[in-house]
């Protein structure tokens, strides 16, 4: 499982923060940097949520961002909120879904 996340990581890092105008010079990754990254700290929470709510709309998967994983953030009392998650959500949901597509899991 640690192999697997590690893959959705790279590809998310790949895909996604090359297009996230919040990350710090140098980054990814952005925790050792100073900037508190939505991704780096809910990875599996994300993966979770991508796997459970399965739409072909964006609707249901901010819904669920926002009352499964900023709910509980850390960020949430902190500058870094809210985070690029809002608006590169449809992009994390493909990367993972692309991870998904290679290994043959339905996502």
């Amino acid at each position: 499982m640690v192999a697997l996340m590690d893959e959705y990581l790279a590809e998310i890092r790949s895909e996604v923060c090359s297009r996230c105008v919040e990350r710090p010079p140098g980054g990814p990754p952005c925790l050792p940097l100073g900037k508190r990254c939505g991704v780096e700290l809910h990875l599996k929470e994300i993966v979770d949520l991508v796997h459970t709510t399965g739409s072909p709309c964006m609707d249901p998967y901010v819904e669920h961002l926002h009352s499964d994983v900023c709910a509980y953030c850390q960020n949430k009392v902190t500058k870094d909120c809210p985070c690029a998650l809002d608006y590169l959500l449809p992009l994390v949901v493909e990367a993972i879904e692309n991870i998904d597509a290679r290994h043959g899991a339905a996502s």
